[in-house]
């Protein structure tokens, strides 16, 4: 763990630390142990800064520079791996509730890929592994959340048994398109295609915008923390968090080396990826549909306290097999 990633989580949990404290003097609001306040904080996140963040990192995007066989290396083994986690969490919906498998899914596969494993790469694999990393980052919620997204929404079309099967086909596609995060990405694709590009004014409120995420979010985990508190949803947070830091790199290793090939600073950047801890995006995920809020937050906070261990763990994994 180098100084500057040790600083960096330093500086997540103080950020975490002033939310909950922000919470605890009742700045966000009095009453509800402010839940109330929490689901506002998500919602304005959720629907206004994340979709300009997608937007302009798809309407950016240089899709021709994309390096397509570690984007396959990684992408791969953590949506099949999404898609296994999400199949046995559908066995426990009556309990879970309809957007709780999705849930669950997203919280064991959608890292800290921002925040964390930008200086993180820097730090460890310098410009080269940066730019490796970066193009991993740029297709990250597209891939991932736009998976994710089609499920619960499905699940939750599934959940109105009054509707047929057409109905539920029609309300999982509108559900699916009209969303916070697909649309954005969609439309950022098609302005991207169409060689538009975006006007510096334009641009530079987007990425205001845009920048609001990470520090939003990051107090919205210690708002989170002080509205739902830990008990009663340690034992998932750490099976969320063991699987996340132990069994997807794992997963993302064997397939990255042995099945595509990688080897050195693409594969040491491609394993750390999905080795990072819970990313913020479980929170938002859990808010929007109003489930297993405190379980993503103490996830999050646990996952990112564990990775100092396991960080150094793959690590020296990595070395040995250089």
């Amino acid at each position: 763990m180098t100084a500057a990633v040790f600083a960096k989580l330093l500086a997540i949990f103080l950020t975490v630390g002033l939310g909950w404290a922000a919470a605890r003097l009742r700045w966000l609001g009095d009453g509800d142990g402010n839940a109330g306040a929490v689901r506002v904080l998500s919602a304005v996140t959720f629907n206004l800064f994340v979709p300009a963040l997608l937007f302009r990192t798809m309407a950016r995007l240089d899709l021709a520079a994309l390096p397509g066989r570690t984007l396959a290396a990684y992408f791969v083994p953590a949506c099949a791996y999404l898609l296994v986690v999400y199949a046995l969490q559908r066995r426990r919906v009556a309990t879970l509730g309809p957007a709780g498998p999705a849930t669950r899914a997203i919280g064991a596969t959608y890292g800290n890929a921002v925040q964390l494993g930008i200086p993180l790469a820097a730090a460890l694999f310098g410009e080269t592994g940066l730019g490796i990393h970066l193009a991993l980052v740029a297709v990250h919620g597209l891939v991932l959340l736009t998976v994710l997204t089609v499920l619960v929404e499905a699940d939750l079309a599934r959940a109105d048994r009054r509707a047929g099967w057409g109905a539920t086909l029609r309300s999982t596609v509108r559900h699916t398109v009209i969303h916070p995060v697909v649309l954005p990405v969609l439309l950022g694709m098609a302005w991207n295609l169409a060689g538009f590009g975006l006007h510096p004014v334009v641009d530079q409120t987007l990425q205001g915008l845009g920048a609001a995420v990470v520090p939003v979010c990051l107090v919205l985990i210690g708002a989170s923390l002080h509205a739902y508190g830990v008990r009663g949803h340690v034992g998932g947070a750490v099976a969320l968090s063991a699987t996340k830091l132990l069994v997807l790199p794992a997963l993302v290793l064997v397939v990255a080396r042995w099945g595509f090939g990688l080897s050195g600073t693409v594969l040491a950047v491609v394993v750390m990826m999905a080795a990072l801890p819970v990313g913020n995006n479980a929170l938002l995920f859990a808010t929007r549909y109003r489930t297993l809020e405190g379980e993503a937050t103490a996830a999050i906070v646990l996952s990112t306290l564990a990775f100092v261990a396991t960080a150094s763990l793959w690590l020296a994994v990595l070395a040995a097999l250089d």
